[in-house]
């Protein structure tokens, strides 16, 4: 076994680089045919999600191996090498399977435990089936990753270790209120249909918001997930719009989760500014009004002017620190020379663009005092503040501009933010039980490798004695012709007993030792003593990997 895989991940990258090296359906597909095309590989996978993109392969040389590799994830995810080969790991056989037996099993993931990388291990495994990359090594290694991911969630606690992306994001938007106090009788866009996009809108109707909003660029899919949810018996009501419609919702809704696959921004700051600046702030009880589908009597949009500038400035600034956990001016801290009021929307009619640039400044510098006050209810407090729009972006490039954490009355949670928010998670005592189920895993896994490796050897051995046995007993019936059939099976029976009794040992053993870490060797050590064709391994190895049969047994491997 010569497993290699070359990656990055939340773990190694930023997210700047991370989500700029994000890799397409068609940037898949193309990596895999290039890999194989390229000398050092003979099977790969690749396994890429919103915070990794790694790739699998076999490989014969490993210097040569990793060269490779990284030049074509460079390639296909259109970062530099340069750029991209400091954040960069290498993992190579033993540790490669260690390392994707902790992925699945979630303890690699951005929250501790999340399961949804089972899935993610599962499309990876099909794709390189559907495209005959996965040869038997990727085929039992990601087979074997998934029944150890399931054996660590039924025999730990590790959910309780973490929580889903998705569950995580919300309480990141529900700051110090539980989930289903926060998000009770709130109305939520969801942005794209995929399996992510799927599991925030069963989460978000299980966790109490009363109505559903399904946007994506194929009408089909959207309309099945809002079908989906009016099904689950959560009592949400759901519906779905074309992607056309979002600009429009945005000002009808009090959260939003999205996570596309598109390249660019979804929502941009000037789509988020113009619908917390045009749309009335629903009350968070059930018989709160629809909303406003047309400005507020007596509120004014901001001049296009202002709002550009307030965009470049938010740009220019960066992202604010609030505690590793989200971006947001809900609140300021006192009435501190801001000019800027604290009521988000009616605050931004008539400002300059010198006093918006002014308000930047103040709000960099009062947030982190802020922070240090305790947080309060986002839409309920006494002052009139408020969280109007509530942003949870899980796409991976982002789909949300960064810049709007920025813009008064908008809380924004992303991947990066996420990233610092459970940097510090403490650890349960569930996690040392999975590190443990995964350390006994690579080594079974390990050892059924190399014990398999040695097996067409071993095979090629037994049948060349099979063929000197029978080449003997054909010189024997030309030596004495007068033997009778009960006279020559008992010869023949005999000389067999005698070849079975001298590879016996050596062959069990050749097994055992070949079980053990560094027990490669002596395959080719038998094939140099015995002077074993290497055709003839070789077919026996085509063979033993062509055979159906060998599908169930996992420890099984060319």
């Amino acid at each position: 076994m010569s497993l290699l895989v070359v990656g990055l991940s939340h773990r190694s990258a930023p997210v700047s680089v991370l989500e700029r090296a994000s890799l397409s359906a068609d940037a898949k597909v193309k990596l895999l045919h290039d890999t194989l095309a390229a000398e050092p590989a003979t099977e790969a996978a690749v396994l890429a999600t919103c915070n990794r993109i790694e790739l699998y392969a076999d490989v014969d040389k490993f210097h040569a191996g990793v060269a490779e590799l990284s030049t074509l994830l460079a390639q296909h995810s259109g970062v530099a090498l340069e750029e991209l080969t400091p954040y960069l790991y290498v993992h190579y056989e033993d540790r490669a399977v260690h390392h994707l037996f902790s992925v699945a099993c979630g303890l690699d993931s951005m929250v501790v435990g999340e399961g949804q990388i089972l899935g993610q291990i599962k499309d990876a495994l099909a794709l390189g089936q559907e495209l005959h990359t996965a040869g038997r090594l990727i085929n039992d290694l990601f087979q074997q990753a998934l029944r150890v991911g399931k054996r660590a969630h039924s025999e730990t606690g590790i959910d309780r270790a973490g929580q889903s992306l998705v569950t995580f994001g919300l309480e990141q938007l529900a700051v110090h209120l539980p989930v289903g106090e926060w998000a009770a009788g709130k109305r939520a866009l969801v942005i794209g249909a995929g399996s992510m996009s799927s599991l925030a809108a069963a989460t978000l109707a299980r966790v109490g918001v009363a109505e559903i909003v399904v946007a994506n660029r194929t009408a089909d899919r959207a309309e099945r997930l809002a079908e989906i949810l009016v099904a689950s018996g959560t009592g949400v009501k759901a519906s779905a719009v074309p992607m056309a419609s979002v600009a429009d919702e945005l000002a009808r809704v009090d959260v939003v989760v999205s996570c596309t696959g598109a390249t660019g921004l979804v929502l941009t700051a000037d789509d988020v500014l113009a619908a917390v600046s045009w749309g009335a702030a629903p009350d968070p009880a059930p018989q709160t009004p629809a909303g406003l589908d047309v400005p507020p009597a007596g509120l004014d949009l901001p001049d296009s002017a202002v709002v550009a500038k307030l965009v470049a400035t938010a740009r220019d600034g960066g992202r604010l620190a609030d505690a590793g956990a989200a971006r947001t001016i809900a609140a300021p801290v006192e009435a501190d020379g801001c000019p800027v009021g604290p009521d988000g929307r009616a605050a931004l009619t008539g400002v300059d663009a010198n006093s918006l640039e002014l308000h930047g400044t103040w709000a960099d510098q009062g947030e982190a005092a802020a922070q240090r006050q305790p947080r309060r209810s986002t839409r309920t407090q006494a002052d009139g503040s408020a969280v109007r729009l509530a942003l949870l972006d899980l796409a991976m490039p982002r789909d949300i501009d960064a810049a709007v954490h920025r813009i008064p009355g908008v809380r924004l949670v992303d991947i990066e933010s996420l990233a610092e928010a459970s940097a510090d998670a403490p650890m349960a005592a569930d996690v040392d039980a999975v590190r443990g189920i995964v350390a006994e895993e690579v080594a079974a896994f390990g050892a059924a490798q190399r014990a398999a490796h040695i097996t067409p050897t071993v095979v090629a051995l037994r049948a060349m004695a099979a063929e000197v046995v029978a080449m003997e007993v054909a010189r024997l019936d030309g030596r004495v012709p007068d033997l009778d059939e009960r006279q020559r099976a008992e010869v023949t029976q005999t000389v067999r007993r005698v070849v079975d009794k001298l590879l016996h040992a050596p062959t069990v053993r050749v097994k055992q030792l070949a079980s053990e870490p560094g027990g490669a060797g002596y395959a080719d050590a038998l094939r140099e003593l015995f002077d074993l064709d290497p055709q003839t391994v070789a077919a026996v190895s085509r063979a033993d990997a062509a055979d159906p049969m060998n599908d169930d047994d996992p420890g099984r491997a060319s």
